[in-house]
């Protein structure tokens, strides 16, 4: 965990990200880059009257400036080490090309949520990173305030074992001082008696796996049970104070992802604390 890479819009709700980003470096050293993305869309006839060209470089420039700003306040404040970069590929292609350049190991990056049409239909650019990357991006909820995480709550419905995955959860709760609990949710209102008693039966077992392989001897679990999910998930990590939630993503075809969105994916909208996801081919 040495390399983190922060997208920014210069909005409040990635200057929360970039906090992140920073206080987490002060815990564990880490170099972190600041990326933004201008997106270039050009014709051929104000391309050959230089109209494009001339506003986009003098964009470019703004842009620049701003990204030494927001790097000089962090470096004036803070003993960390950051680089920044402006690329002219959509956010998605800029995250995956910089990101593969820099040998990042994690993703901060801010989301303001949304809700309804709009989130069925539009989603938002962290919900689309988040189910296409093979990077751990962590989300940060619009107006979070940094807290070092001591509980951490791994969300699982398939009970993970492969070491890259775990590797990475038990690292970095290792890296934050953190105690971990891992949970599998049932729904009561669609799944059937078996599937619950399979849950319970799996859970216990898992615990079990997770404390002899990582010498884990502080970890805990539970078994959530509900009719909404979401509902539910929210109310146990308000009663228990989790700092941090991690779950798994399994990437999915277009048309699915925009109609059946993952849990992953539909908690990035609704978190109140930092969400990691974890993409299952790491």
């Amino acid at each position: 965990m040495k390399k983190i890479l922060v997208p920014t819009d210069f909005s409040d709700t990635a200057g929360h990200a970039t906090e992140f980003a920073v206080e987490t470096s002060k815990v564990f050293p880490a170099k972190i880059t600041l990326l933004h993305s201008y997106e270039v869309n050009s014709s051929l006839v104000t391309d050959y009257l230089g109209v494009d060209k001339e506003f986009t470089l003098t964009m470019l420039s703004d842009l620049e400036k701003k990204l030494d700003t927001v790097k000089e306040n962090i470096q004036k404040t803070d003993n960390t080490e950051v680089d920044t970069f402006i690329s002219t590929y959509s956010l998605f292609d800029a995250i995956e090309k910089v990101s593969d350049e820099k040998k990042s190991d994690l993703i901060v990056m801010g989301t303001l949520g949304a809700s309804g049409l709009k989130e069925k239909i539009w989603g938002s650019r962290t919900s689309s990173v988040i189910g296409n990357t093979k990077i751990p991006v962590m989300v940060i909820p619009n107006g979070y305030t940094w807290k070092k995480p001591e509980k951490i709550l791994f969300l699982t419905n398939r009970f993970q074992k492969n070491p890259k995955i775990l590797n990475y959860v038990f690292e970095l709760a290792g890296l934050y001082m953190a105690n971990v609990m891992v949970s599998v949710f049932t729904d009561t209102d669609d799944e059937k008696t078996d599937v619950y008693l399979e849950n319970k039966k799996n859970i216990a077992e898992y615990e079990s796996f997770l404390k002899n392989n990582y010498n884990e001897n502080t970890l805990t679990s539970i078994h959530l049970t509900g009719t909404d999910f979401e509902q539910t998930l929210q109310n146990f990590i308000k009663a228990n104070d989790i700092d941090v939630l991690v779950m798994v993503t399994h990437q999915a075809g277009f048309w699915t992802r925009l109609f059946f969105p993952s849990k992953t994916e539909r908690m990035s909208y609704h978190t109140k604390i930092p969400l990691l996801a974890i993409p299952a081919e790491m």
